[in-house]
Parts: C-alpha cells; structure tokens; sequence
C-alpha cells in the first residue's frame, strides 16, 4: 500500500477475497458465488487446500493455547485475521486466562462487519480495518491502544497470510516483520506461516490464478527457504519450522497433511 492510502469499505461479491475463500474452505457461510467458484477452480490444479485450510486453523488454536498457557502470552495481535469462525484466537487464549486480550487486524471490510458484531460483547477483544503491512496505523489505533501493552510480551500473529502480499523493500514481509519486531518487548513472539512449494508449477499457477482473481490483492506461493529468512534474529521453538500440522500435535491421530503439492510451512520465533 501506498502512504495515506485508504482501505475500501465497500464489499464487492463479485471480486474473490482470500479471507472469504478461506471461509468457504473453512464450512463458513459468509462467503459468495465468486468465492466458492474461484475455490472449485484452485481445487483443480490444488485439491488438497481444504485440508490444507483446516489444518492450518488447527495451527492457530494450538499456537494460541500454547503461547497462552504454557509461556504466559496474554495479550494476542492477529493480523490478517479473516472472518470469524469456531474457535478464534479471543475464545482459544481467554479459555486459558479470561484476562487475555486480543487485537483483530483485517483490510477485507466483511470482516470489519462480521468482527465487530461478534465481539461486541467482549470488551478484551476488538477487530480493527487496516492493512497488515500499515504498521504504524495498527500500533498506534485507538484499541490496540488500549488493549496492548508493548512494554509486555505479546505474540504477533502472522497466520496464513505473507502469501497474500508481494515482495516490496518497504512493504514487503520482511520490512513488515522487521517493522513489528524492533517494536515488541523481549519474551514477545511472532507466529508466521504462508503457503509454500517446492514445484515451480504449482507456484506460478496458484500465484497468477490468486492474483487474477483477487484483482491484485495478492503476493506470491513461496519456498521454504524464503520463510525460514523471516525467523532471521529469532529464537524458533520447537519443533522449529515445519508444515504446521506436524507442529506440536495434540495427539499422534490428528489430521497431518497428506499431500505435498503445496504446504503451509512455518512456525513460531521468539524475541530475544
């Protein structure tokens, strides 16, 4: 995004959204025809992408409970949230502790919508309408403001979304990671994935299909090596950076990932 630039508040049914295929994907009902009809098409060339989907929320809700109960984590800032659906962030972390609080970060105005009549009686949790990468606009928002405390720990979320912006030298995810991390207390954590593979083919295509659906509102299928750059500076947890359904599981049954045609790769650092 460009400085000063304005975030539509408009929602266009016509346009795919990430956060509303990946509602779709999900079993999600805020989602429409040019969602669903851009999800059957990927599923031609990726089918495994809702199992990918689904294993990566499982991701989530066990990164969420093990910041929360097992290092203390109570303040969480999701970015690029996407919709509200079963189990979220706020539910997972307050589970643990009724205190913890929770900042929702999402530029898709259906999300804005949908969040803010969610979460209208949760006065620990509030979802702002701002771009991931507008770093200084979320930081300094009114209820980040008021529900984040920066000199305390806090885990940044990143989930399943540096896929969706391209490469930039100030925009980019590696500007942006830099920009939140030089801006967290020691002990914080930053919880990043994004969709990877190692086949060229299937890279160029979800990219050049993602894009054009999206009217632009996307980045890129990366490696994995480009991932394991963003953890640069950071000590990474166990089990380091893996496809995350084989990250801490809960049970040696839980749903892995059976297909490698494309992965969600990543993991969670923490800030020395």
């Amino acid at each position: 995004m460009q400085p000063g630039e304005q975030l539509s508040t408009s929602i266009d049914a016509t346009v795919p959204t990430a956060a509303r295929m990946y509602d779709h994907y999900l079993g999600g009902k805020d989602n429409y025809a040019a969602d669903r009809a851009a999800c059957e098409e990927l599923d031609k060339v990726v089918p495994s992408t809702r199992a990918l989907a689904l294993n990566n929320r499982r991701f989530l809700q066990r990164v969420v409970r093990t910041l929360a109960d097992g290092y203390g984590i109570r303040q969480f800032l999701d970015h690029g949230s996407g919709l509200p659906t079963q189990n979220n962030v706020h539910q997972v972390a307050q589970r643990v502790d009724e205190t913890c609080r929770v900042v929702y970060v999402d530029s898709d105005p259906m999300v804005l919508v949908h969040g803010r009549a969610l979460l209208d009686q949760n006065e620990r949790t509030a979802v702002i309408h701002a771009d991931m990468r507008q770093t200084e606009q979320i930081f300094s928002h009114p209820d980040t403001r008021r529900l984040i405390d920066f000199s305390q720990p806090v885990a940044v979320l990143f989930n399943s979304v540096f896929h969706c912006i391209p490469d930039s030298e100030t925009d980019g995810p590696l500007p942006v990671i830099r920009r939140v991390a030089e801006r967290l207390a020691p002990g914080s954590f930053m919880v990043m994935c994004q969709l990877v593979s190692e086949n060229a083919e299937v890279r160029d295509f979800v990219t050049g299909f993602m894009d054009k659906a999206t009217q632009g509102h996307w980045g890129r299928v990366r490696q994995e090596k480009d991932v394991e750059g963003f953890f640069d500076g950071m000590d990474v947890l166990e089990p380091g950076l893996v496809e995350v359904s084989t990250w801490r599981p809960d049970t040696d049954v839980v749903p892995r990932q059976l297909t490698q045609e494309w992965i969600e790769f990543g993991g969670v650092g923490r800030i020395s």
